[in-house]
């Protein structure tokens, strides 16, 4: 399963031979396997580099199950380079040739799907399951004391009777919140060990109001969303909400994402957007998340020397007086180099204001 760390690894990835980046639909939903090798042959037909597309192709003859929806496959045959994705998500079908791996279809897909923690809670317990790249997988569950209904009065038919309808009522809240604590310490344990990102709770809206409450502050921030479902729901079940909910709750976040940046480049305050301003940022080091428009691309031209970038020609680089090179896709350049300075990317599926904004935009360190 692909994780953020490899990623980072795939950018710094950077070498003088050409390196073939594929990605590749394969959801057995919508075709044929032999429809698939048909398109991976279209895909390969123009690609002049022997070694790489006979490994590739003897990867999907031999080695892939086909039971996946996509592939991202990295090579580079001089290097000795091969890294194969299998995704349980769709993506475009495409291919890319340069000096590193194109990475922004593969970014799309964490910062949509990557990541998350779901849990179930009802008043005895939880069930946790992490949710990352349309994989669910389901971890340990906690379960407390068993939590007594009692019918209103029957406590309090004996006169005098040391056991009141009250002191059996509280005696209920307190196991309730006994094992509501249980659950909020193994929820937080689970949210540590698998590092996620994004929290999605199911259960009541009671249960899930008292379980938030007990959870720690850092841990609040980090829930999307919410939805009713019992704790024993089936595991396909509490996927198909995982996907809507997390959908969702990614397109909110979008929204104020494209909104703080619009409004932050207007001020001059910790922001840019367009080509041209994101690239200088991008040139000077400064980008801490770049943001740009899914499927934007856009020619332009890199000094060979310092790796300078503008989007006008030039023969000679203006910084270091190299010689420049027309590149196809500056943006892929820009999302490699900002996630190996430490930068995030975010990849916007739709929206119309970064689309009258220039596609592109950038918050930067200083």
């Amino acid at each position: 399963m692909l994780t953020e760390s490899e990623m980072r690894e795939l950018a710094k990835f950077i070498v003088p031979d050409p390196v073939v980046s594929l990605y590749i639909s394969t959801d057995p939903a919508a075709a044929t396997k032999d429809a698939y090798r048909l398109r991976l042959r279209n895909l390969l037909k123009g690609v002049d580099l022997p070694q790489d597309v006979e490994t590739i192709e003897n990867y999907f003859q031999r080695d892939y199950d086909w039971t996946g929806r996509g592939v991202a496959v990295y090579s580079c045959a001089p290097q000795k380079f091969f890294r194969v994705y299998p995704l349980a998500l769709p993506v475009p079908d495409l291919i890319h040739i340069g000096d590193r791996p194109s990475l922004g279809v593969l970014t799309r897909l964490l910062d949509s799907y990557g990541g998350y923690g779901v849990i179930l809670i009802d008043k005895q317990g939880a069930r946790a399951f992490s949710f990352h790249l349309g994989i669910l997988q389901e971890q340990e569950g906690v379960l407390g004391e068993v939590v007594k209904q009692v019918k209103h009065g029957a406590a309090t038919t004996v006169v005098g009777g040391r056991g009141s309808g009250h002191s059996v009522a509280r005696r209920i809240e307190a196991v309730i919140e006994r094992n509501m604590k249980e659950s909020a310490e193994f929820a937080v344990k689970f949210f540590e060990d698998v590092r996620i990102r994004r929290i999605l709770i199911g259960g009541t809206d009671e249960n899930i109001a008292m379980f938030r409450g007990l959870l720690p502050k850092a841990f609040q921030s980090l829930i999307v969303g919410t939805f009713p479902m019992n704790i024993g729901a089936n595991q396909s079940e509490v996927l198909v909400k995982a996907m809507q909910i997390g959908q969702e709750a990614d397109e909110k976040r979008e929204n104020g994402l494209i909104d703080k940046l619009i409004a932050s480049s207007a001020k001059g305050t910790d922001a840019v957007i367009g080509l041209d301003n994101t690239l200088e940022a991008a040139n000077a080091d400064r980008i801490t998340t770049l943001v740009v428009m899914q499927g934007y691309q856009q020619p332009a031209y890199r000094c060979k020397t310092c790796a300078y970038l503008t989007p006008k020609p030039h023969r000679t680089c203006t910084n270091c007086g190299g010689e420049m090179a027309q590149i196809p896709d500056v943006v892929d350049v820009a999302v490699s180099r900002t996630l190996r300075k430490g930068g995030t990317v975010e990849v916007i599926r739709a929206h119309k204001g970064l689309d009258q904004a220039g596609k592109l935009g950038a918050f930067l360190r200083y």
